[in-house]
């Protein structure tokens, strides 16, 4: 089960988004269960895959604008980066960043489900 106390250990941002829910941890943990299923991870896995770079940017901007949004700082660093490289939707070598970003996604997924 999810706490404050597991997910500021995992993003020390947390009580900003917390506060940005006018401190209601049901409603937060809410927000980071959608987050995590959040269909916007597929498709800009699936449109890099394809080499569809301006897909793969509108993707990564949803994200940014989404984990920014809960303070989820280990997950936003990494789409806030592949959002920037992925802005002028051209080929780029982004495997890393979205290997780190799904890595952290399964991490936050993990202390949902534990």
């Amino acid at each position: 089960m999810l706490t404050m106390e597991k997910l500021r250990e995992f993003s020390p941002e947390a009580d900003e988004g917390l506060a940005r829910c006018m401190g209601n941890e049901s409603f937060y943990f809410k927000l980071i269960g959608m987050a995590v299923d959040e269909p916007s991870f597929g498709s800009l896995k699936e449109a890099v895959e394809a080499g569809d770079y301006g897909k793969a940017f509108e993707e990564a901007h949803k994200l940014k604008g989404v984990l920014g949004n809960l303070s989820l700082t280990p997950l936003l660093d990494p789409a806030s980066k592949l959002t920037e490289m992925l802005r002028p939707a051209q080929p780029c070598d982004c495997g890393s960043l979205l290997d780190e970003l799904l890595e952290k996604r399964g991490e936050l997924s993990e202390l949902i489900n534990s």
